[in-house]
């Protein structure tokens, strides 16, 4: 659906997606990247993007429940849209942490091997949250641009309706 709001709405309205993407796209694939490259010396240097994203998510979220009372109806929708996505998220990043810390107790008290442990952290943590990333990504991605163009999907309005929002119509097609 697609409102009448003002300019300064719709560049309100793309700064919690831009926070999301580059939590995304900044810290979870280049800071992994860049990291990876020394992390055989410096290992707990890995720990720096959850932590990272940890704080940003609940800057998300907190600043999507400070949204409800302060901010106009279309921005605070799209903190909204935002913040959903942010639980996702740190769902799949609290399933990382929790597989890391389940392999190095496997490791150190159950005597696990190293090779095992890292399959279990591999495939139960860091699979899960790299495909959420790129899902996660595009999703994101198409919401910036609605934000532009002032649209929101459905179950936003319906979930938060605002009786003085105006709808604006859609563009007639052409004919073919």
């Amino acid at each position: 659906m697609r409102f009448a709001v003002s300019p300064d709405e719709l560049r309100r309205a793309k700064v919690p997606h831009e926070l999301f993407l580059t939590n995304l796209i900044g810290n979870h694939i280049l800071m992994t990247v860049a990291i990876g490259g020394i992390a055989g010396s410096f290992p707990w240097l890995l720990a720096l993007i959850p932590t990272i994203s940890f704080a940003i998510l609940g800057f998300i979220l907190w600043r999507a429940r400070r949204a409800r009372g302060r901010d106009p109806w279309y921005v605070m929708c799209h903190w909204q849209v935002c913040a959903r996505r942010s639980r996702i998220f740190l769902t799949m990043l609290t399933l990382l942490v929790a597989s890391a810390t389940l392999g190095w107790i496997g490791y150190t008290y159950g005597g696990m091997m190293k090779e095992a442990v890292w399959a279990l952290v591999a495939g139960t943590g860091i699979l899960p949250v790299m495909a959420t990333v790129l899902v996660l990504v595009i999703v994101e991605s198409d919401a910036l641009y609605h934000a532009h163009e002032a649209r929101l999907p459905a179950w936003v309005v319906a979930r938060y309706p605002a009786p003085t929002a105006q709808r604006v119509e859609g563009e007639a097609q052409p004919s073919a």
